[in-house]
């Protein structure tokens, strides 16, 4: 059974949609009252932006401006899904997802032992988003044929992220991830993604092995750009996490995936994600830096778990560049080339998914 509760996200999710929620009358009089739910600036541009990725799907069901089909579609699936869509749902909406999800689905996506990188030249990039994907979905299916597909995809994908942890590597990369299944090194940006795989698959009740989470958690450690001691304790009372292992130069983006993945793990009173937190509050994100949107998603979802000024901070901020950078026709396209040229439904999936903070609905990023 999958943590959503779907009566309530449906209820939950037509209640946004008809802009109205039901609340009990302060009187005393339990008959419930109709009250209007207001949208706000943030609620007008995610609705513009999914507008923009239902314009997008093809005839066979894939969500792309251009390359790189399933894990856009990926992409698109979450965007949706953040804001309570369902493949159920009769609304534009639903039935885009739906066709987006069967394509996702759809035998030729991946080879016979269920890696997803190879069809759309994604690699583990792609493997891990669309295995992330499919884990929160698990229970959502339209029909029940579709929720067992999405299961067997799932179990056999997160095989192959398993079996590619284990591969022979040199101490410090160990417990991580890199671009292909039977690399010996790894890096926090590949990582990041089949970490919070696992994660989602082992809370669905998924084959994940507990040693599989710790390994990969000290893998983020050895990741952290502050020395630690003996016991664990950085140096630095704020610092950041590095593309690879025992390096000094944190960047907003990897700080920012690695201060999710550490809460998504459990690691929430860890000081390093102390650190991390501390150190992404001086070191805000800038749309025209590299890996903006990719960084952002993190950086609002991570500063969500840590919640407080943390959590307040980043929302108003994410919230102010994104909804200046909104184009006309719904869409975002990023400043920065090496995400520029992965299109607009990339950009505009990511920008979703860092606005959807508010609504709380993938369970992944749920505290």
């Amino acid at each position: 059974m999958h943590r959503y509760s779907q009566p309530f996200i449906f209820a939950m999710a037509s209640c946004l949609a008809c802009g109205s929620i039901l609340h009990a009358q302060e009187s005393g009089d339990t008959t419930p009252a109709i009250s209007v739910f207001q949208k706000d600036q943030t609620d007008i541009a995610v609705d513009k932006g999914l507008a923009y990725l239902i314009s997008k799907q093809r005839d066979d069901g894939a969500i792309i401006d251009k390359g790189i089909d399933t894990t856009m579609t990926a992409l698109s699936i979450m965007a949706m899904a953040s804001v309570g869509t369902q493949p159920v749902d009769e609304t534009p909406e639903g039935r885009t997802m739906q066709k987006a999800l069967a394509f996702v689905l759809k035998d030729d996506r991946i080879d016979d032992k269920g890696y997803f990188g190879n069809k759309d030249g994604s690699r583990m990039y792609g493997h891990g988003i669309i295995t992330l994907m499919l884990t929160e979905m698990l229970g959502m299916g339209a029909t029940s044929e579709q929720d067992q597909l999405i299961h067997d995809r799932c179990q056999k994908a997160i095989d192959v992220i398993l079996s590619s942890q284990k591969e022979k590597k040199a101490t410090h990369y160990r417990g991580g991830w890199r671009y292909n299944p039977n690399a010996n090194d790894s890096d926090l940006s590949v990582s990041v993604w089949q970490l919070m795989a696992l994660r989602s698959a082992k809370n669905d009740g998924l084959q994940v092995p507990g040693s599989a989470i710790s390994d990969a958690v000290e893998y983020l450690k050895r990741s952290y750009a502050s020395p630690l001691d003996a016991n664990g304790l950085p140096d630095q009372k704020a610092s950041g996490f590095c593309y690879e292992p025992h390096q000094n130069n944190p960047t907003f983006t990897m700080t920012a995936a690695g201060l999710l993945a550490m809460q998504v793990c459990g690691e929430y009173e860890s000081p390093l994600v102390a650190g991390a937190a501390d150190w992404l509050l001086a070191h805000p994100p800038k749309w025209n830096e590299r890996f903006c949107s990719y960084g952002t998603y993190y950086y609002a979802q991570g500063m969500y778990q840590r919640g407080g000024e943390h959590a307040k901070t980043a929302e108003q901020l994410v919230q102010e560049m994104l909804l200046a950078k909104q184009s006309a026709d719904g869409s975002w396209l990023a400043e920065n080339g090496e995400e520029r040229n992965h299109g607009a439904v990339y950009c505009t999936s990511m920008a979703v998914l860092s606005l959807s903070v508010k609504y709380h609905y993938l369970p992944i990023y749920q505290k």
